[in-house]
């Protein structure tokens, strides 16, 4: 299945932050942030996250929630939860299988060595569960403003 603007978003279960299991298609009739990224407590993910943080409310107002996907096991997400306060669910795609799913599982390249990690990506999802908009090779600075003004202007 390939991921594009206007199709059904993947649907997928994985563990959650909270312990349990849980699946995008519980969130039928709701939008929904659906981002990826590396890995918990390095610098930029954890911009990122606070930034989600911070526009949670936002988000909410919006009838919008906020799922992040990363390969770290579930006790680095509740660490990376606690020590920032995070007030939305982290995923645990240990195979990478649904960052496979969305495509966001790529050859990186960081001081002349090549191995495989998360493109830090982002998905709208909307109601009816279509991806609505995507950001690949997200930049940090800026971006939950920007995912939060798309979902304002096109999915309220």
């Amino acid at each position: 299945m390939t991921v594009e603007l206007g199709n059904q978003a993947p649907d997928f279960e994985l563990l959650a932050s909270n312990g349990e299991k849980v699946k995008l298609s519980d969130f039928k009739g709701k939008n929904v942030v659906l981002y990826f990224y590396p890995k918990d407590m390095t610098p930029g993910c954890t911009t990122q996250a606070c930034d989600f943080r911070d526009f949670h409310q936002n988000f909410a107002e919006l009838d919008c929630i906020i799922i992040g996907i990363s390969p770290d096991p579930i006790e680095k997400h509740e660490k990376f939860i606690d020590k920032y306060k995070l007030p939305f669910l982290l995923l645990f795609d240990e195979d990478h299988r649904v960052s496979d799913l969305y495509e966001v599982w790529r050859l990186k390249k960081n001081f002349g060595k090549e191995y495989m990690g998360i493109e830090r990506s982002t998905f709208v999802i909307d109601k009816d569960g279509k991806i609505a908009k995507e950001w690949r090779k997200v930049k940090v600075k800026g971006h939950v403003e920007e995912a939060l003004q798309y979902v304002k202007e096109n999915l309220s």
